[in-house]
């Protein structure tokens, strides 16, 4: 709970006025039987109607403070436990924006929205509870026990006699209960990352008419999360009856021996019932413990997951992350080295990078050519430095790249992944978003490059189309050159393109390239087909992590016989279409 104790400090004023609110909330409530019983022997008894009406008086006045003070109290215990949560889950949240790649990978992301959610939730609703209830049950308790001692010293004993065996009992749930909830969180990650899935590929599930075998899996896995919950539910709802059964037998002992003292004139009537009622307040707040026991036991779960996405470092790659940028550092002239650079995969010990060497000048474009798991997309991330290479050195703008300010560097890069993200907006922020700052002819200057103006403005809404859930409304094609776009917008220096025209036909690919050439950028191109690479300044044909050849197209062709066969390969294929279509 170290991650809840280091916010509330924050908010210490206010949660100090819960609490004193609170004990004056407590204190009416445990002189109130008190009151009662002087009530019940100095007025009822022998009939003092002034006494009943003076006492009577002051008992409706301390109600009315005490639910006063109640209503005060848990209002400044919400702001505390609102305040808290959105500081817990704004700071786990950059936290998880400044991970490394290598660390961010670490954690499912159904884990982290978990945490960021859930998690998160149950430590704020604990931290209303604490403030109202978790330090009210133990006062409850002791202060009862406390006046019915000074009320009535033999009977009081009854009470303080059940205590320490419902102690025992709850601190021994709450011990188990920690580990069943424990387990009850890795079960709701496991059905969120279900749930991830099958919505971001609810069209293949379909396509493939596989439903019901998700379906299943889904069944399964909340099914697990159902016996975990049950386990723990059931361990934490057993306490109440053991509480009230020995809460019970205590209020009989009160009951018996106090009659007992009434008849040989030791204790008053009024007496046996103040010390009753503290017996069924010390009940009713061991009762309520139940469910305190399952809150804290949740919350000290999600408390441990929270403080170990806090305190895991951001791992390297990271410098400088949260530092605001340097204009000056800004990456000029685009040139790109690698020095005999070596990398594997955090957790795997084969390198998919092995002894890499080439140069890239500034304005050149860089043609990446290779079979699946060659390393191509491994190289990328090593320029965006969302990896550390395990040897060698990597140069940009003829300077170490580990000596960027990291967000000076990725200021400087226009990136296009693999995978396509879009966002929910207008095609318009889509764009945008590569530079908040950009004009309208910015935007329409980076999309006409991208080959995508003349499409946008044939929409309805042209710039202002909504986009659907991950750009759904759009054909691949289209959400490319959008996200190209979106990487032009921002006048990089360096632009990478992962495999970012695969959707494209022959015809606008090579638009967008003669676009690119024109533009002054080093740009590395990801790709499988030859037709990108004829008029690269650099081609790097990798296999199995190394680099096998490296030139233009003209040399690789003269020189390279895995690159000719590629080349015939391809452009016969396309010949035997192109003949085909006469």
């Amino acid at each position: 709970m170290k991650v809840v104790f280091r916010t509330l400090s924050k908010y210490g004023v206010a949660a100090t006025v819960a609490i004193l609110l609170m004990l004056v909330e407590l204190a009416v409530e445990l002189i109130q039987p008190m009151l009662i019983s002087k009530i019940i022997d100095d007025g009822i008894a022998p009939k003092n109607v002034e006494v009943v009406l003076l006492w009577g008086g002051v008992l409706v006045g301390g109600t009315i403070l005490a639910f006063a003070a109640g209503i005060l109290s848990s209002f400044y215990a919400a702001h505390v436990s609102q305040g808290v949560g959105y500081d817990i889950r704004e700071s786990l949240y950059g936290k998880i924006q400044a991970y490394s790649y290598a660390v961010f990978n670490r954690f499912a992301a159904s884990s982290l929205i978990t945490r960021l959610t859930n998690d998160v939730t149950q430590v704020q609703d604990t931290t209303f509870m604490g403030l109202r209830f978790m330090l009210r049950v133990p006062l409850v308790v002791i202060g009862s026990i406390v006046m019915a001692l000074i009320v009535h010293p033999g009977l009081g004993f009854l009470l303080l006699l059940t205590v320490p065996i419902l102690v025992l009992f709850i601190l021994w749930v709450v011990k188990k209960a920690a580990v069943l909830f424990s387990r009850v969180q890795l079960r709701l990650d496991a059905v969120n990352g279900v749930m991830q899935e099958n919505l971001s590929g609810m069209r293949l599930i379909r396509a493939f008419v596989r439903r019901e075998r998700e379906a299943e899996r889904f069944a399964l896995r909340s099914g697990e999360l159902m016996q975990s919950s049950t386990s723990a539910q059931r361990l934490t709802e057993i306490t109440q009856p053991f509480i009230v059964l020995i809460m019970n037998a205590g209020i009989i002992a009160v009951l018996w021996f106090g009659q007992l003292e009434i008849h040989v004139g030791s204790a008053s009537t009024g007496e046996v019932v103040a010390v009753v009622n503290y017996s069924l307040r010390t009940a009713g707040a061991l009762s309520a413990l139940s469910m305190l026991v399952a809150a804290f036991s949740r919350a000290r779960a999600s408390a441990r997951r929270i403080d170990e996405a806090l305190v895991t470092e951001n791992g390297s790659g990271d410098g400088g992350a949260s530092s605001p940028v340097n204009t000056d550092e800004r990456v000029s002239e685009g040139s790109v080295a690698f020095e005999n650079v070596t990398f594997h995969y955090p957790d795997t010990e084969e390198p998919v990078l092995k002894d890499i060497s080439f140069r890239a000048g500034t304005g050149d474009t860089v043609a990446i050519l290779g079979a699946t798991g060659s390393g191509k997309s491994s190289l990328m991330q090593l320029i965006l430095r969302l990896y550390e290479e395990d040897g060698g050195t990597i140069f940009i703008d003829g300077r170490d790249a580990r000596e960027w300010n990291i967000r000076a560097l990725h200021g400087s890069i226009g990136y296009v992944p693999q995978e396509v993200v879009l966002f929910t907006g207008t095609i318009r922020d889509n764009i945008a978003w590569g530079a908040p700052g950009a004009s309208e002819e910015q935007i329409i200057e980076a999309a006409k490059s991208a080959q995508i103006h003349e499409t946008i403005i044939q929409l309805p809404q042209g710039y202002d189309t909504m986009l659907g859930q991950r750009g759904v409304n759009l054909s691949g094609g289209q959400k490319q050159r959008i996200s190209i776009a979106r990487a032009l917008v921002r006048k990089p220096a360096i632009l990478l393109l992962d495999d970012s025209t695969s959707a494209l036909d022959v015809r606008t690919e090579a638009a967008l390239l003669r676009a690119l050439s024109g533009m002054a950028c080093t740009t590395f191109l990801i790709t499988q087909k030859i037709s990108s690479t004829l008029n690269a300044d650099l081609i790097l044909l990798l296999d199995d992590g190394r680099l096998i050849a490296q030139g233009d197209h003209g040399e690789l062709l003269a020189q390279d016989p895995l690159y000719r066969r590629i080349y015939e390969s391809q452009f016969g294929e396309e010949g035997s279409h192109a003949e085909g279509a006469k």
